[in-house]
């Protein structure tokens, strides 16, 4: 394993982000919080206002500039180690025209980033199903937000025509991020990905990032769903 600083870099993709995005939306639909200072790796976030949704979208762009470290015995490993990660928003959550991390909601695009870097600080990937902690101690991303963790899923609004870059050999897949509560991801890991894609199909959970969305599982409820499972 390469440490952060001997990976080769792909900065080509970003300009394949960037061609792909205008292939779906207009030039004045599309903003970039662009990183002023990189101590490791440049790693923007694309902020997408369409009137073709009913919602707003993040996108990371840098996460893929380098291969992600993923186990030999992993099958198709060529389709997995490039990834960026999408949020759908709901059109009312707002951002200053910098991300300086002191605007009100500026801890989601700080939640991106966080989880952008995670694999390549810690020699490791993300793909779906995997889930990652906002800090070891399980704290919240932010003093206003309860979530503490999130989870890789699919996207079920957009198909592969617009989650996929496929060019020169390198396929980049956009993952969507789902934030979760403290219950949440230990239920997660405990039973594992299907039993918990379940029970979000159960809930009709939504794609859309609701910051005070219902607990899946509510705290009287949770030691029926381990003994269940």
């Amino acid at each position: 394993m390469d440490s952060l600083y001997d990976k080769k870099l792909f900065e080509e993709h970003a300009e394949w982000i960037d061609t792909h995005l205008s292939k779906f939306y207009a030039d004045e639909e599309v903003f970039v919080f662009h990183e002023i200072m990189s101590m490791d790796f440049h790693l923007d976030v694309y902020l997408i206002k369409s009137q073709k949704h009913s919602f707003n979208i993040l996108l990371t762009s840098g996460m893929s500039s380098m291969e992600m470290d993923l186990d030999q015995n992993i099958k198709n490993r060529n389709d997995l180690k490039f990834a960026e990660l999408i949020l759908l928003l709901p059109k009312e959550i707002e951002f200053g025209e910098i991300h300086n991390g002191e605007n009100e909601n500026d801890w989601i695009i700080s939640m991106l980033k966080q989880t952008a870097r995670f694999p390549h600080h810690y020699g490791t990937w993300l793909g779906i199903g995997h889930t990652i902690q906002a800090t070891e101690e399980l704290d919240t991303y932010d003093k206003s937000t309860e979530f503490v963790g999130s989870i890789i899923l699919p996207s079920v609004t957009f198909d592969e025509d617009f989650t996929k870059i496929e060019m020169d050999g390198h396929e980049i897949n956009f993952h969507t991020l789902f934030p979760l509560y403290k219950n949440e991801l230990e239920y997660k890991v405990e039973v594992g990905y299907n039993k918990f894609l379940d029970l979000l199909i159960k809930s009709n959970s939504k794609e859309i990032l609701d910051i005070k969305r219902p607990n899946l599982i509510p705290k009287k409820n949770l030691w029926n769903l381990f003994n269940k499972n």
